[in-house]
């Protein structure tokens, strides 16, 4: 049962919307001002719908006192103002009074239904170094990525991961062991594609002395050296044939044959398998059995490709970049708006494995303080401006340029803004458009993306 604080100095709106909120199966408490709801500890509420105007302190204070629980503000000043202001302090919604009661019930099952769905904190990873460290996204996506790891972990059963090359699938697969009742036992991570096909299924179900040629000592494979614990397969889509139909095996009786040897083992083994391909196509076509994948896919978790996670972006650079500049002991280095900018903008078709490599490029490659566009090497450099284009700047331009370059966080659309706002006054649109090299049409588009109005007084030469 979820609980809701309602703040509201006037004691009928109270006490109706009290009685209306407990028809619907919610549990609440009142306070008549902030100091009452302070008293009430609102961070242990699930919502607090409070009044905008109370006496002493407004209700907005609250936003501040009761994070993370959404507040949801009512005014009987139904003007945008109001509510604009309310929603810039942080505010999860608002509601004008005199309300109507299925449009107020509404909105608070929408706001206590996206605390539920948003409320999943990242799970902690330890790493080969033994760190301890959550898994980095708060968006949507990774929400409900984060979700299906909690209910997961404990079952014990077969897990597919899906998703883009170099999205962080064994990650989540070490979340998933971690979490799990077998988290005391190892987990063996296996890349099915970095393994030979003549040797993959040595690897993993091991061989006897004398086996073929080159066994020259019997050796225990990974399935069996997971006993206990959790075995990941990564990109299990390369598997071959004959090692797809050995692990069916393992998944349906819970044994293993050596190679070359004529007994059986019995293992118990959690199977977890992560793969950038479409099993079930494979399968059509003769490349992956299709009863292992239906084996495999008992739960399944889909990853969010790098460039669907924009909230995400620059959270996971600030993150790569504090750990790249340990390495390279280069504390202090951070990046430039501009380089922020292209991080954000770039598509990332290599996911956060790109990303971090791209992070640690610039920071082996910065010369100052600050990271640059250039030093990310994302995208091919621009050939530089011919010497009679720049010698033909004026005086002042190149010097205004001189200054502009110098400053450490001033980006292309800041140096443009800059330059219209300084000399629109006495130059038309179509020499402003010639002086920073582009078309009036461009010009154009540039000011309304970036908010900047144009002289209203046209440009008249004297008679």
């Amino acid at each position: 049962m979820s609980r809701i604080l309602i703040v509201e100095d006037e004691a009928i709106i109270r006490t109706a919307l009290r009685r209306l909120l407990e028809r619907h199966d919610y549990q609440v408490s009142e306070a008549g001002c902030v100091d009452e709801a302070l008293a009430l500890e609102p961070r242990g509420f699930d919502l607090v719908i409070s009044d905008l105007r109370l006496p002493g302190e407004p209700g907005t204070d609250l936003i501040e006192h009761a994070a993370p629980t959404p507040v949801l503000i009512m005014t009987s000043y139904a003007s945008m103002r109001s509510a604009v202001e309310a929603l810039k302090q942080g505010a999860v919604d608002y509601v004008a009074k005199p309300f109507d009661h299925d449009e107020l019930l509404e909105t608070v099952a929408r706001v206590l239904h996206q605390r539920s769905t948003h409320n999943t904190s990242p799970p902690d990873i330890t790493d080969a170094g033994g760190a301890r460290q959550p898994m980095i996204g708060e968006c949507a996506a990774m929400q409900a990525v984060y979700t299906r790891i909690r209910k997961t972990a404990p079952a014990d059963v077969t897990v597919l991961i899906q998703g883009e090359s170099g999205t962080g699938k064994e990650l989540v697969a070490r979340a998933i062991h971690q979490q799990s009742q077998r988290a005391h036992a190892p987990l063996i991570c296996v890349n099915c594609a970095a393994i030979p096909e003549t040797l993959i299924e040595s690897e993993l179900f091991g061989h006897e002395k004398g086996a073929f040629t080159g066994a020259s000592a019997a050796r225990t494979g990974l399935v069996e050296a997971a006993d206990g614990g959790t075995l990941f397969l990564d990109e299990i889509g390369e598997l071959p044939l004959d090692a797809q139909a050995r692990l069916l095996r393992v998944l349906q009786e819970g044994e293993i044959r050596r190679i070359g040897s004529v007994e059986t083992r019995h293992v118990d083994v959690r199977l977890i398998a992560a793969t950038h391909r479409d099993l079930r196509a494979l399968s059509k076509t003769g490349e992956f059995r299709l009863d292992l994948y239906y084996r495999l896919n008992v739960m399944q978790i889909d990853l969010p490709p790098l460039r669907e996670r924009e909230d995400d972006i620059l959270l996971i650079a600030d993150v790569l970049l504090e750990k790249a500049c340990q390495r390279h002991h280069r504390d202090g280095l951070r990046l430039s708006r501009a380089a922020r900018r292209e991080i954000r903008d770039y598509p990332w078709p290599g996911n956060v494995r790109e990303l971090e490599n791209a992070l640690e490029r610039g920071v082996i490659l910065a010369e100052g303080h600050l990271i640059h566009p250039d030093d990310l090497g994302l995208r091919p450099s621009l050939a530089p401006a011919p010497r009679s284009i720049v010698e033909s700047q004026p005086a002042t331009a190149q010097v205004e340029s001189e200054v502009l370059d110098a400053e450490e966080d001033l980006s292309l659309e800041d140096y443009f803004q800059h330059f219209v706002l300084e000399h629109q006054d006495h130059m038309s649109e179509t020499e402003l458009a010639q002086k920073l090299g582009i078309s009036r049409k461009c010009l154009w588009e540039r000011r309304q993306r970036l908010g900047i109005p144009r002289k209203k007084q046209a440009r008249r030469s004297s008679a």
